[in-house]
């Protein structure tokens, strides 16, 4: 779980609304904090957020991805079904609850019927049964969200990783992090560990069943594809190359993650999902105030962090852009003021 550069509130633009505007925009000062930036999931807010627009083409590319390299995007421990069946089980009920327009839940005895009326797709299982689904609990789940997935076990020490289905990962993948605890898996964030490592292990501690939380981690790219794991670099590695003042805005993208964290009942699994959403900086920052805000975010990123985080090759044309643009609006409302 990255650490954010800035806290948000919940009150964005909400899935479903304008396609040119992202649903958060996470930056709330003009500077940057390395903060957790979490707080409390209001009680009417869901788990697993439906992105209506993107929805079946995210879950055709999760397909694909699975069907292409099923070992690098689904790993689970052995041990760790029990922990997946009440993710599913938890997480049916909610998106059936609270996206009835979308799923349908249906209990028969011990059989469940899952209609997804997006895809168009039925399925009937039994929970806690063996071979009742045609993929391990987790991975199937997966299939019906736009999320990623990732169980870690919140009874052993250091709550290490053991179940995860990983499509749309922003620069790393589960064979770097599987069964590696909470802060070894964040060794690489430069000063994680001793700026937000004790706070993290007691916001693990402290998550209580029933009452999730939630953040918004942001990023910036030169490309809109969804995953970005180690191996997918030399695909994209050539859009760094021709960015400038001029074409920053359309070229750079604002990658955003909505994520959550839940402790589960039964098993006090913790349950850490992802939602990524990504659009072109230009749509995200048409306000001079956004704009005037971002740039001085970016001044204020230390150099280690901005290359962790793959800015530094287009930092100053982007900064350059954000300026000029912010200059010609000025200039625009002076000459219809005069």
């Amino acid at each position: 779980m990255p650490p954010a550069a800035n806290t948000y509130d919940g009150e964005g633009v909400k899935p479903g609304g304008n396609d040119d505007v992202l649903p958060y925009f996470p930056f709330e000062r003009d500077t940057y904090a390395m903060e957790l930036g979490v707080r409390a999931m209001r009680a009417d807010e869901p788990l697993i957020e439906i992105d209506e627009a993107h929805y079946r083409d995210e879950l055709a590319r999760k397909e694909a991805l699975l069907a292409e390299r099923h070992h690098a995007r689904f790993q689970a421990e052995p041990g760790s079904e029990a922990l997946q069946w009440e993710t599913l089980t938890l997480l049916l009920r909610g998106m059936a609850r609270q996206h009835p327009q979308h799923f349908a839940l249906e209990t028969q005895g011990a059989r469940w019927r899952w209609h997804n009326h997006l895809l168009g797709t039925e399925t009937t299982f039994t929970p806690d049964e063996v071979d009742s689904l045609p993929y391990a609990p987790l991975d199937w789940l997966g299939r019906q969200v736009q999320e990623d997935l990732l169980l870690m076990d919140g009874v052993r020490e250091g709550a290490p990783l053991v179940a995860g289905q990983l499509c749309f990962p922003a620069g790393w993948c589960l064979d770097q992090k599987m069964g590696r605890p909470l802060l070894a898996v964040h060794a690489p964030v430069p000063h994680f560990a001793e700026e937000l490592g004790r706070s993290t292990l007691l916001l693990m501690k402290g998550l209580k069943p029933g009452r999730p939380v939630t953040r918004v981690n942001w990023a910036l790219t030169v490309t809109d594809r969804l995953d970005l794991e180690p191996s997918s670099r030399a695909e994209w590695q050539h859009l760094f190359e021709g960015i400038t003042e001029r074409n920053a805005g359309e070229r750079c993208f604002l990658r955003l993650e909505r994520q959550t964290l839940t402790r589960l009942p039964r098993t006090q699994a913790i349950l850490f999902t992802i939602h990524t959403y990504r659009a072109p900086l230009a749509t995200e920052v048409r306000e001079a105030s956004r704009r005037h805000r971002l740039a001085s975010v970016l001044r204020t990123v230390p150099a280690d962090t901005l290359a962790y985080k793959r800015i530094s090759p287009f930092r100053a044309p982007l900064l350059a852009w954000l300026e000029r643009s912010t200059s010609n609006s000025s200039d625009e409302g002076n000459a219809v003021t005069r």
